[in-house]
This record gives C-alpha cells, sequence and structure tokens, in this order.
C-alpha cells in the first residue's frame, strides 16, 4: 500500500472517525483505524463495536492495499503537520508498520492486519428515507440535553425516535427524558417513515451524529434503519450504530395537560436572572424558588452556608400566586433550547410538573419535575 492525500483531506477524515475509537482498550485492534486504499482514495473505518464510522477521502493511490494504525497516534501526527503539507502512508512488504512521511518529517506506525479488523455487521434494513440535516439537527438539539447518565436505567441513555399521528399529519418525533425533566420535539415525517419501529438511539452516536451535522448541516441525511440498527449517510460519512434494546416508558402519561396556570416571561432576561441568582446556590442543591404574582416573578435562592439572593423580573401572569422551586440547571437548559424571545411557562401547582413551550416554535415542548425549597 502506498498513497500520497493533501494533509487537509486526510486531517478532516481522521478528526471524524478517531472520536469513535475509546481511549482506553482492553482489545487492541479498537485503537487502531482501518485504512483502506483503492480507486481514487482512501476508506477510513473506526468502530467500537455498537457504533462504526466510515469516511471516504480522495488520494493518489500509487498501490492499492489495506492495514490499521492506532487512531489517536495518526490524528496526533497529521494534526501537528504544516498546513499544505502532502502526506504519504506506505505499508512496509512484511506490513507490520506503516511510513508516515511529509516534508522532512517521518513516522513509522506499528500495524495490526486488516484480517483481525471487526465488521459491524449491518443485516437487512426495514424502513429508508431521507431527511433534510437541518430538521435532524434539531430534533438532536433540542432533546439531547436531557438524556439520562444514569447507567442502572439504560433504556433512558438516549433519544426515543417513533413515527406518530398528531394533527392529522404523520411526524417524525424525538424524545429524552432523566425522569427529572423531559424534552419533545417533532418534524413531520419525511416520506419513508411510516411504519417505522420506535428506536432508541444511544448517547454517543447522538453526540457523534450531533458533531457530524454541525460541521455539514445542509447536507441530506440518508437513514436506514432496522429493530436493531440505524445507520446514517452525510455524503461520504457512514454512520451505524446499534439501538439501545430496551422499551422506552409511556412519556405521554407526564406530560400535564391541565396545567391552567400561564406565565410568560422574556427568556434572556430569565436566563441571566436565573444564573446570577444560582451563584449562592449549593452545588449539591441548586434550587431556585420562583414566586409568581401579578405582573411578576421574584427568584431566590436560599443557602444557609453562604447567604441569598433575590431578582425580580416583569411577567406577563395573571392567575392566583404560586412559588414553586426547579433545578437552576435544568432551568437554564431548557432556556437555551428556545429559539422565541418569550417563554411560557403553564403551571399547575408547587408539587406538579411545569410545561415549558417555546413561543416561537410550537413543535417542541418541555418538561420540569419541580423540587422541595
Amino acid at each position: 500500500m502506498r498513497v500520497v492525500l493533501e494533509r487537509s483531506n486526510l486531517l478532516k477524515a481522521l478528526n471524524h472517525v478517531h472520536r469513535v475509537v475509546e481511549r482506553r482498550n482492553t482489545i487492541p485492534i479498537l485503537s487502531n483505524v482501518l485504512l483502506e486504499a483503492k480507486g481514487g482514495g482512501v476508506d477510513m473505518k473506526a468502530t467500537d463495536l455498537d457504533l462504526e464510522i466510515t469516511e471516504a477521502t480522495l488520494a493518489r493511490v500509487d498501490q492499492p492495499g489495506a492495514t490499521t494504525v492506532p487512531a489517536h497516534l495518526l490524528y496526533d501526527i497529521v494534526r501537528k503537520l504544516p498546513d499544505g503539507a502532502e502526506v504519504m502512508l506506505k505499508l512496509d512488504e512484511d506490513g507490520n508498520a506503516m511510513t508516515v512521511v511529509a516534508g522532512r518529517s517521518s513516522f513509522r506506525l506499528q500495524c495490526l492486519p486488516q484480517s483481525d479488523f471487526p465488521e459491524l455487521s449491518a443485516g437487512s434494513f426495514s424502513h429508508s428515507f431521507s431527511i433534510d440535516g437541518p430538521s435532524l439537527k434539531g430534533l438532536i438539539d433540542k432533546t439531547q440535553f436531557a438524556i439520562s447518565t444514569e447507567e442502572t436505567r439504560y433504556y433512558l441513555n438516549g433519544i426515543f425516535f417513533h413515527a406518530i399521528e398528531s394533527d392529522g399529519k404523520l411526524k417524525l418525533r424525538a424524545v429524552a427524558t432523566d425522569g427529572h425533566r423531559l424534552a419533545r420535539a417533532e418534524v413531520e415525517a419525511p416520506s419513508g417513515a411510516e411504519g417505522m419501529p420506535g428506536i432508541i438511539i444511544p448517547r454517543k452516536t447522538v453526540g457523534e451524529l450531533q458533531k457530524l451535522l454541525d460541521g455539514d448541516a445542509e447536507q441530506t441525511v440518508g437513514v436506514e434503519l432496522s429493530e436493531t440498527k440505524i445507520r446514517f449517510t452525510i455524503g461520504g460519512i457512514v454512520l451505524t450504530s446499534k439501538l439501545i434494546d430496551g422499551t422506552f416508558p409511556d412519556y405521554q402519561r407526564v406530560i400535564p395537560t391541565q396545567n391552567d396556570k400561564q406565565l410568560v416571561i422574556d427568556r434572556q432576561s430569565f436566563a441571566q436572572a436565573v444564573d446570577r441568582v444560582s451563584t449562592i446556590s449549593s452545588e449539591r442543591g441548586r434550587a431556585v424558588k420562583l414566586s409568581i404574582n401579578d405582573g411578576q416573578l421574584v427568584l431566590a435562592v436560599n443557602n444557609p452556608d453562604s447567604g441569598s439572593a433575590t431578582e425580580e423580573l416583569a411577567a406577563d401572569y395573571s392567575a392566583e400566586p404560586i412559588e414553586i422551586g426547579f433545578n437552576a440547571r435544568y432551568l437554564l437548559d431548557v432556556a437555551g433550547q428556545l429559539s422565541g424571545s418569550e417563554a411560557r411557562f403553564m403551571l399547575a401547582d408547587a408539587g406538579s410538573p411545569t410545561l415549558i413551550h417555546d413561543q416561537s416554535d410550537d413543535q417542541a415542548l418541555y418538561v420540569l419535575m419541580p423540587m422541595r425549597v
């Protein structure tokens, strides 16, 4: 194998694939990236056995071949090479080492054979459709912050995607919850999503997909899925992932429908006020008390160890007064997802879940459980 690549092309592809490789691995081959030179380019592949990414990049192939080299090491080498450099990758005749040459720099990396590299066999996909990048990115951005990190309830460690009939239209809906908060977003379902199974996409896959879409959000994304796997195709990048094997809870039951006290407030002023008063809260509690009266909202934090803080805000509220507490970080997370200038809270009482709507986006909603204050 002997190929010559532009540093920028090689770095871009390695930047995508090396992220999937875990830093610590008990299986040596999983620390490596598979390089396969053929035709007019190099295919790169990395996996952690649950998630696999492949990317094709242009190259001058003098001699086709394939091998695997340490992913993070190759990425670090290429990252430190000067802009505009041409990088030559050359495999030794015995296949045990690969030389990386750029200008006067030369590196020799240990290889493991291509035959040892695991294949994440995809099987057949029962459903396939295309969705525009901004729509998919919106679904992920608005829900991923609510994914649970608690490993015991593994079925909450991802985003639940499913097709659902809503207002007479078929919608593709994304839901995430950690038991304290819930985020739901939806878009009109693309053609081909009809009858798709409800699937839970793991947190790591969601994170990788989000980064790929950040880099090129305007692309159309090809989606193929079955009961156990999902595959995303974004340009020359293919991301294949196992799905979480579990049942997502009936989230509809926790979305309140009887909340009749409406609070409308300027989103930015509210977020800044929460951020300011929560400075004094203890890391453990982080509770902010909201005292809501006619036309006014008072935020208060009381920390026996360090003091107290209050801030008043004008608000659109005309129902009976209510006092309710929330985790400050959760309030800031939700405020960060809202795109409109105003946030609308629908409240019931101090012990019941609160519904939060984005005034400029009726396709997203958030539920927050209150805290005792």
